[in-house]
């Protein structure tokens, strides 16, 4: 595969999941669809996005994916719609991968591996970057909501991690996007009394699903076997960025020192801990 090939796979994939961010707060901000309702259609429309997928490649769901990996994907995108009502997309982006790679560097210190004093640096100036966040101010985000996102960012990181074995991630992604659709089907009955949607409500989350979410993880895991391990995780430090800026352009959401400070520190020491393992590595 071509370097310009790869780079215009790895920048779809990162506006794709930045996409998500933009689509899950547009529809819960703009439309009348409740939180719910929208986890449904996106875990639905990608489901079926993904099978159709899998069956050009001519691949098998029948022993794809996991029910463990499954409720891990039903609880991070349960988490994120609801955690949605309420942020940002931008701050909410934020909260999210802070919380995955966070959730990722403390396996794999429990795995034994051991960090560099940069790496240590690295790490804390991240978590502090997310508590500065969160901590109670008039600019701060609702606390509900942010616990909410780390949540769904904790549940993300553990998905991410049990799918790291998988000899065909996209397979995986695609059968436990099925498993996850009678949890969701169980979350929308259990929140029927205040279900409600709109045609555009519909559209966005069916968007967030098909394409931000089944079309978005195709793409990456075409690019993915082309990017190092470390390039893959330092290029995912623009979703956050992404998903601000077009929070800004398409929803008018505004920018505080706050929220500039806190990405500084936690994207800048996520970027410290990934450079030190690459330098540790070689």
């Amino acid at each position: 595969m071509s370097r310009a090939r790869v780079l215009l796979l790895t920048a779809l994939a990162m506006i794709a999941f930045a996409g998500n961010s933009l689509l899950c707060r547009l529809a819960l901000k703009q439309t009348a669809i409740d939180a719910a309702s929208f986890t449904l259609i996106r875990i639905v429309s990608g489901a079926l996005c993904l099978w159709i997928i899998v069956q050009i490649r001519k691949g098998s769901m029948r022993k794809a994916g996991s029910w463990p990996s499954a409720l891990a994907l039903f609880g991070y995108a349960a988490f994120f719609s609801f955690a949605y009502l309420r942020l940002t997309a931008g701050t909410g982006a934020l909260l999210l991968f802070g919380a995955v790679q966070a959730t990722m560097i403390f396996w794999a210190l429990k795995k034994g591996e051991r960090l560099r004093l940069g790496q240590i640096a690295g790490l804390l100036l991240a978590l502090t970057g997310l508590v500065a966040l969160v901590f109670p101010g008039l600019s701060a985000p609702p606390l509900g909501a942010a616990v909410l996102m780390l949540g769904a960012g904790i549940a993300w990181g553990i998905y991410s991690l049990r799918g790291k074995g998988s000899g065909d991630p996209l397979g995986a992604t695609a059968g436990n996007f099925l498993r996850a659709v009678p949890m969701v089907v169980l979350l929308t009955l259990v929140t029927w009394r205040s279900i409600q949607f709109d045609r555009a409500g519909i559209s966005y989350a069916i968007a967030s699903g098909a394409l931000a979410s089944g079309i978005g993880y195709a793409i990456w895991y075409t690019a993915l076997p082309a990017l190092k391990a470390s390039g893959a995780a330092t290029v995912q430090l623009s979703v956050p960025v992404l998903a601000a800026a077009g929070g800004i352009i398409f929803l008018g959401e505004p920018i505080t020192l706050r929220f500039a400070l806190a990405s500084i520190a936690v994207l800048g020491g996520i970027a410290l801990v990934i450079v030190e393992r690459k330098a540790a590595a070689s």
